[in-house]
């Protein structure tokens, strides 16, 4: 019994161990978040590479500069729950969908925005 309490203790909960970014990568990474398309379905981490969406190459360092007294947080939680409130040059309205809000938990959105943020 104690030996398998000893098992039980360490074994923990190993999404408790990863950073939030790391959560945030793992959500970007999948190819559906719900039952919308996932981040890298539509977004290219590489300058100047469009698949769907804008690349986001970059987006830490400039999604504090999109929206004048906005922080870069603020707006790329913004981009991601309400998704037409900020459409970046020459990319349509209504394409990315707007369903994150209701399919992905405050902390699974607050990941992918600590993701991106380290996207310098």
């Amino acid at each position: 019994l104690v030996i398998a309490l000893g098992f039980s203790a360490c074994g923990g909960n190993e999404s408790s161990t990863k950073s939030s970014s790391e959560t945030g990568q793992e959500l970007f990474e999948k190819s559906a978040l719900g039952t919308a398309a996932g981040c890298k379905t539509c977004h290219s981490l590489e300058p100047g590479v469009i698949v769907i969406g804008p690349s986001l190459a970059g987006i830490g360092s400039s999604a504090g500069t999109r929206v004048e007294n906005q922080t870069a947080e603020a707006y790329l939680k913004e981009s991601i729950l309400k998704p037409d409130a900020y459409l970046v040059e020459g990319f349509p309205a209504g394409v990315m969908p707007n369903s994150y809000g209701s399919q992905l938990s405050t902390e699974e959105v607050d990941s992918l925005v600590g993701y991106l943020l380290t996207i310098k």
